[in-house]
């Protein structure tokens, strides 16, 4: 089986086609500026890859031009598009409603598009998605849903409910939801397989670390907590976003600027976090090279950073009653060597030891970098939702 993995934002696609027989990837790229201009970046295995200037005033023409390159010229992988068997495509806020990957159906996407005030960034974006691939595909080709925030409706009330009236969540939704929830499911049930057991005899600690950053609490495979909340603002600092503040602060702002709420919350989100803090940039290895040249603000956002992990770490393994591993991914997550260390160091207390050259050579590839007698396995996992979205719509279409 071949399937199209299709990743939207609101002016860009990110597409992978993998045969799922060994699970290799065949081509992946990226369509950007959607709405603007448009332009695709389309790569092969073997290292060969083409960059083009296009005319995307839609999702449609970009879907288009993805399908052309995947089947015509020097490019190409399969012969047409009937040799693409299914697609599946990640979904970001599925709400209550959707606690699991679902086939797609014109039911599922009115009630994905009735989220929308949820994430009005994003679930507005996947339907235009969803709804120009089967322009070009077709009804009949099979498409499924995989929602970012499904693994974490298994949160218990506690830990999701916010201490606001209750009425705002009986009525709105007012509630925590948590985000990556891909990345945590692919990784924590990785690590299982790395490490030779059973992930439902495990509590793990799954961080999430790039961009946009999140660490989520495993217990069982199951996610018990998460660091980001109703938005994917709350939770840890990140590149632009200033992660959970006191929301007294947003007021505060307000008076002493003249600014709206709706001006301190686009702040909050971008403009704040690493590149707020630093002055530098949202780019960490920007941030971690200008503290380096001794940029005191700099030296403060990577302390920032380290401090929070190590706190939310503590936490979540104080809430599951237990720790057995715990798994860096993403972007700073698999290449922060020093990172790893200032967090998982003097954590003796809770059984983790770590090995310093382990760290730097664990990054970037499935490795364990604790010491052997640290009663916690610290590791680096590097995600692949792509992956995990290509399983979940292979096992959904089989079953149909």
């Amino acid at each position: 089986m071949k399937v199209l993995v299709i990743n939207a934002g609101s002016s860009s696609l990110k597409y992978q086609l993998m045969d799922m027989s060994d699970e290799s990837v065949l081509a992946k790229g990226l369509c950007e500026r959607i709405g603007i201009d448009g332009r695709i970046i389309h790569k092969l295995p073997d290292g060969r890859k083409v960059e083009l200037d296009c005319n995307f005033p839609t999702h449609t023409e970009a879907f288009e031009k993805l399908t052309e390159l995947l089947t015509t010229g020097e490019y190409k992988v399969v012969d047409s598009l009937k040799e693409i068997d299914a697609v599946g495509h990640r979904m970001v806020h599925g709400g209550e409603k959707f606690t699991k990957s679902e086939p797609i159906t014109d039911e599922l996407l009115a009630a994905y598009d009735a989220l929308s005030d949820l994430a009005p960034l994003h679930n507005p974006a996947g339907v235009k998605a969803v709804k120009a691939c089967q322009s070009v595909f077709g009804k009949d080709v099979p498409m499924v849903g995989v929602f970012d925030t499904a693994f974490h409706q298994t949160m218990p009330a506690k830990a999701y409910t916010y201490p606001v009236p209750y009425e705002y969540y009986e009525k709105y939704g007012v509630r925590r939801y948590g985000f990556h929830g891909t990345s945590h499911r692919y990784v924590s049930a990785r690590l299982a397989e790395l490490m030779g057991k059973d992930i439902k005899d495990l509590k793990i600690i799954t961080c999430h670390l790039g961009n946009g950053s999140s660490i989520t609490a495993v217990d069982g495979g199951k996610s018990v907590d998460t660091t980001m909340g109703f938005t994917p603002l709350d939770g840890l600092i990140m590149g632009t976003r200033s992660g959970s503040v006191d929301p007294s602060i947003l007021n505060y702002i307000c008076e002493k600027e003249g600014k709206s709420i709706k001006d301190v919350t686009n702040m909050l989100n971008k403009k704040s976090g690493m590149e707020g803090v630093s002055g530098v940039s949202s780019d960490m290895r920007e941030v971690i090279a200008a503290a380096e040249q001794g940029n005191e603000r700099a030296q403060l956002t990577v302390d920032i950073l380290a401090y929070q992990i190590k706190k939310y770490i503590g936490g979540f393994a104080a809430a599951m009653g237990g720790l057995d591993a715990i798994l860096f991914t993403g972007g700073i997550g698999e290449n922060d060597a020093s990172l790893r260390y200032n967090v998982c160091s003097n954590m003796e207390f809770l059984g983790i030891k770590v090995c310093k050259d382990c760290c730097e050579k664990a990054s970037r590839k499935e490795m364990k970098f604790s010491t052997d007698d640290s009663k916690v396995e610290c590791w680096v996992v590097p995600t692949d939702e792509e992956l995990l979205i290509a399983r979940d719509t292979r096992d959904i279409v089989s079953a149909l």
